[in-house]
């Protein structure tokens, strides 16, 4: 496998950190993003002179851009760029409040959105690269209490999919990771949650918050196996625009993707009431 050098942003835990070591055990260097001095010094000591930390608050997108350039220059040209830095945010959709859903999507989308397109034109001049984000399972399927969530991610796979349309002319791959359930902190520590204020959801939405609780820690996905498939894909000459991982998420995005053909087919006949009997079609 020819060394690749990489960019991955939010590597001190999780699946970035996951991602990181896989590459890095490939033989790959990795330039990885933290939030302090601590964690830069602890993922730098994975592998010296292969893992280079940097520190990077990725909503800052003047941060983002100098970041991509230093490294492009320091580290040298980037073959692979992982936007991985995100958390989740749990809550009904009518107790969250409007600023925490604007936090969620300065990270998730326009986080990821900052470290693309800094790195897009050094890829496009050299008609080369591969721009990968971390979207979720919950990026083709949505669940109760994740509103906020699921909008981000379902917000990042419309940019994924229309931005690996637009540069595939310049042979730059694009690939959306979406993981199901993994045995991370995503759902204890790091998980930030809305208080719960309306009652009437109580029924709902308290056992689901309890099971997500107690399966913490206990998922069902190796997050050192999503390392080895990310790295994987980063090696083929056809990579997937959709990277779904765990069977968990195989089987929750295939019932959703169902649910809509079904509406679809049911409603078909009403939807074609709606043209003008002549007009350009797309």
């Amino acid at each position: 496998m020819q060394k690749q050098k990489w960019l991955i942003t939010g590597v001190s835990t999780g699946l970035g950190r996951a991602f990181a070591e896989a590459a890095l055990a490939a033989g790959h260097i990795v330039v990885g993003t933290v939030r302090s001095e601590q964690d830069l010094q602890a993922f730098e000591g994975l592998e010296p002179g292969c893992a280079h930390g940097r520190i990077l608050d990725v909503t800052d997108g003047d941060a983002v851009s100098s970041l991509v350039a230093e490294v492009e220059q320091s580290v040298g040209p980037l073959d692979v760029v992982v936007a991985n830095a995100g958390y989740g945010l749990e809550g009904v959709f009518e107790e969250t409040p409007l600023a925490e859903v604007r936090r969620q999507f300065e990270v998730n989308v326009f986080g990821a959105v900052a470290t693309l397109q800094a790195a897009l034109p050094h890829m496009r001049r050299r008609r080369r690269g591969h721009l990968m984000a971390v979207t979720s399972m919950g990026g083709l399927m949505a669940v109760p209490g994740m509103s906020a969530y699921c909008g981000s991610k379902f917000a990042l796979e419309g940019i994924l999919e229309a931005l690996g349309k637009e540069i595939a002319q310049f042979g730059i791959q694009v690939t959306a990771i979406e993981p199901g359930s993994f045995r991370t902190d995503w759902a204890g520590r790091s998980m930030t949650r809305a208080a719960q204020s309306v009652d009437d959801y109580d029924e709902l939405f308290t056992p689901i918050r309890q099971a997500r609780r107690k399966a913490s820690g206990k998922q069902l996905g190796n997050p050192a196996k999503a390392g080895d498939a990310v790295v994987h894909i980063a090696s083929v000459e056809q990579p997937p625009a959709h990277l779904v991982l765990g069977s968990d998420a195989l089987r929750l995005v295939a019932d959703a993707r169902t649910a809509v053909d079904e509406d679809i087919r049911a409603w078909e006949t009403l939807s074609r009431t709606t043209d003008f009997a002549e007009g350009a079609a797309l």
